[in-house]
C-alpha cells in the first residue's frame, strides 16, 4: 500500500552512496552546484521553440537519475528498502517535527534539508529539496529523461502539485514534485524529489500455516553450484527457513551470486525471506571465493587490537553481504583450552576468557554493522574438547560451576553485550547431563543458557548429521529432541533426506502431542522478528566487485 503523497514537508539532504562508480560521480556534484546557482536559461520549450537545455543541469539531473537507481539521492548514506531508521538517527540525529499515518512514518530533518519516511523500521522514502534540486524546471526533466511513466496530481488547502513519476528500477521510482503548471507559470521548478520503494510488510505469525513455521525452524544444506530440482524441493515445498552454502557450493564470485540469486528467486514465492548463511570466520575457515585471506582468530588474540577486530568483522560483513548472503556463523568464542584440541585451533581469539570476550564482541559488532547477522557459536565451549565433533562426540568432564570459571565467560559477556544468535555443540557434559549432548539437553539450552544466563535471542543447533550426534541418534529422534531442548532452529547441513526427516519428525511430535503449537510459536515469533529487524529480502543482486572488496582488505591490513 502506498503512502499518501501529501508532500509539503521539509524535505531535502545531502547523500553519499556507497556505489564506487557513484561516488566517483558525486565529485561532480560540488562543481555542478556551484554552476547550478549561477542564472541560466535552462531548456525548455518557451513560446513554441526548444531552448537547448545547459550541460550543467543535464549532468545534475543525469546523476539524481543514477543515484536513485541505487535507491540514494544526493548527500546521504541512506538507501530506500535497506537502511533502518535507527541508522538515519545515528547519523543525522532526532528529528525536528514526525508525523504518522495509517502506514507510515515521516521524520523531518530541517538541517538536512530531508524528510524521511518509513514503516516497520525501514526507510522507504527519501524526501530532498536541496537548492540546487529547487532550480531544476519541469520542461528540464522532460528534455533530459523524456515523458515520465506516470503523472499525478496532490492538492489540499496548502499545495496544489504535480508528480512526475520515472520507474527507475523494477523496484525504485524517483519522483518529481513540483507546483502545478499555470498559464503564468507554464514550466515550474522543482519543490522537492523523493526516491521511494514499495517493500512487502513483514509477516507475522498468525499468516503462517503449521508446516510454514516447522519450515522456519530448519536451516537446509544444498548440493551443487546451481539450481537443482532438489534445492527447488527444499525452498518450495519444504519451505525451509535459511539455506547454509559450504565451499563446495562456491566456485568463483560470479558463480556464486548467480546461485544465490536463484535461491531468492525461488524464494520470492514464499511468505518469508530466507536465512542465508556461510561459515566465513577469517583464517583457513573461509568460504566466499576470489578474496584475500583474512588472519586467522589465534593471529587477532596475539595482537589484541580490539580495534582491528572490530575492522575484521566489519570486512567480514561487507564481503557476506557483496555476495548476497545476511548470515554469518561467526565469531568463534570457544577458548582454546586444550592444545590436543583437533577442531578449534587457531579459530579461537585464545586461552585467555577476557581477550576471546573483548576480541569476540568486536567482531561481532562490525560484522552486525553491516546489516549481517552474526551467530557465536558453541556454546557452551568447544575448546576442551579432544576430539572431533563432526567425526565422534567429544566429552568433556566439567561441571558447570567449571564451566563458569572459563567457557562461559565470552558467552555470557556476549548476552550482556546483545547477542542476537547462539550455536550449540555438540558436546557431551555428563556432569550436567548424561544422556544427552549440549545441542539437544533441556538441562543446559533452557536451564542454563535460557534461565541462568537470561538469553532471549535465538539459539541454533550445529549441524544435525555430524557423527557426534548421527553415530547415537537417529535424525529424527534428534530433531525432536533439539526443539524440545529449546532450539529455535535446527541444522541440518547435508542429505535432503535427513531435512524431509525432520520437519516429518517435528510435524508428527506436535500431531501426538510430544511438541505443543505453542512451543513452535516461541520459536518462530524470534525468526520472524529477527528477519524483519535486518530487513531480509528477495532482492536480487548486479554482482560484486572483488577488487573493491580485496582493496578494502589489503587496506585495513595495513597491505
Amino acid at each position: 500500500m502506498e503512502v499518501v503523497e501529501a508532500h509539503h514537508y521539509l524535505f531535502g539532504g545531502f547523500m553519499m552512496t556507497k556505489k564506487v562508480v557513484i561516488l566517483l560521480l558525486l565529485f561532480l556534484v560540488i562543481a555542478i552546484i556551484v554552476m547550478l546557482k549561477e542564472p541560466k536559461e535552462d531548456g525548455y520549450v518557451q513560446d513554441g521553440v526548444p531552448i537547448e537545455v545547459s550541460s550543467d543541469t543535464e549532468s545534475f539531473v543525469s546523476l539524481l537519475f543514477e543515484l536513485s537507481e541505487q535507491g540514494q539521492t544526493i548527500n546521504s548514506p541512506f538507501i530506500v528498502g535497506e537502511t533502518t531508521i535507527q541508522k538515519v538517527h545515528e547519523l543525522w540525529g532526532s528529528p525536528e517535527q514526525k508525523s504518522e499515518n495509517a502506514s507510515a512514518i515521516y521524520e523531518e530533518f530541517p538541517s538536512n534539508d530531508a524528510t524521511v519516511g518509513h514503516r516497520a523500521e525501514v526507510v522507504f522514502d527519501i524526501r530532498s529539496s536541496s537548492p540546487e534540486i529547487q532550480q531544476i524546471h519541469l520542461e528540464d526533466i522532460k528534455s533530459i529523461k523524456g515523458e515520465p511513466d506516470e503523472i499525478r496530481s496532490y492538492e489540499d488547502d496548502q499545495v496544489n502539485q504535480t508528480i512526475l513519476i520515472y520507474d527507475v528500477t523494477k523496484d525504485i521510482q524517483l519522483k518529481w514534485i513540483m507546483p502545478k503548471p499555470t498559464e503564468e507559470e507554464p514550466n515550474p521548478t522543482v519543490h522537492h524529489i523523493s526516491v521511494f520503494t514499495e517493500f512487502e510488510e513483514a509477516v507475522s505469525l498468525s499468516d503462517l500455516s503449521l508446516e510454514e513455521k516447522v519450515g522456519q525452524m530448519i536451516f537446509a544444506g544444498i548440493k551443487g553450484k546451481v539450481m537443482t530440482n532438489e534445492t527447488k524441493k527444499i525452498i518450495s515445498t519444504d519451505q525451509v527457513g535459511g539455506i547454509i552454502l559450504f565451499k563446495d557450493n562456491l566456485k568463483n564470485a560470479k558463480q556464486s551470486v548467480t546461485l544465490l540469486n536463484s535461491i531468492r528467486e525461488e524464494n520470492s514465492k514464499n511468505k518469508v525471506p530466507l536465512f542465508l548463511g556461510v561459515d566465513e570466520e577469517g583464517g583457513r575457515i573461509s568460504r566466499l571465493p576470489e578474496l584475500t585471506k583474512l588472519p586467522t582468530n589465534e593471529e587477532l588474540g596475539k595482537r589484541n587490537d580490539a580495534s582491528l577486530s572490530y575492522n575484521i568483522g566489519k570486512l567480514l560483513g561487507k564481503e557476506l553481504s557483496a555476495f548476497g548472503f545476511n548470515l554469518d556463523f561467526a565469531p568463534v568464542l570457544d577458548i582454546n583450552s586444550n592444545p590436543d584440541n583437533p577442531i578449534i585451533g587457531d579459530r579461537a581469539f585464545g586461552t585467555d576468557a577476557q581477550i576471546v570476550s573483548e576480541l569476540g564482541l568486536q567482531t561481532m559488532d562490525g560484522i552486525q554493522s553491516e546489516q549481517v547477522i552474526s551467530v557465536v557459536k558453541h556454546f557452551p565451549g568447544h575448546g576442551d574438547t579432544a576430539v572431533d565433533s563432526h567425526k565422534e562426540l567429544p566429552i568433556i568432564q566439567k561441571s558447570l560451576k567449571d564451566l563458569q570459571t572459563l567457557e562461559l565467560i565470552p558467552f555470557t559477556r556476549a548476552i550482556e553485550h546483545g547477542a542476537e544468535v547462539v550455536m550449540i555443540g555438540h558436546i557431551l557434559l555428563p556432569k550436567i547431563d548424561s544422556i544427552y549432548p549440549a545441542s539437544i539437553s533441556e538441562k543446559i539450552i533452557t536451564d542454563v543458557l535460557r534461565e541462568q544466563l537470561d538469553y532471549e535471542g535465538i539459539i541454533i543447533t550445529d549441524d544435525m548429521t555430524m557423527k557426534a550426534i548421527l553415530n547415537t541418534f537417529e535424525i529424527s529422534e534428534a530433531a525432536v529432541s533439539a526443539v524440545k531442548a529449546g532450539n529455535d532452529i535446527v541444522l541440518v547441513a547435508h542429505d535432503y533426506a535427513n531435512i524431509k526427516k525432520t520437519k516429518e519428525a517435528i510435524l508428527h511430535a506436535i500431531e501426538t502431542g510430544e511438541i505443543t503449537e505453542q512451543r513452535i510459536d516461541e520459536s518462530v515469533k524470534r525468526i520472524l522478528a529477527i528477519k524483519k529487524k535486518y530487513n531480509l529480502s528477495n532482492k536480487q543482486l548486479d554482482g560484486v566487485n572483488i577488487q573493491e572488496l580485496n582493496r578494502s582488505i589489503n587496506e585495513t591490513l595495513g597491505r
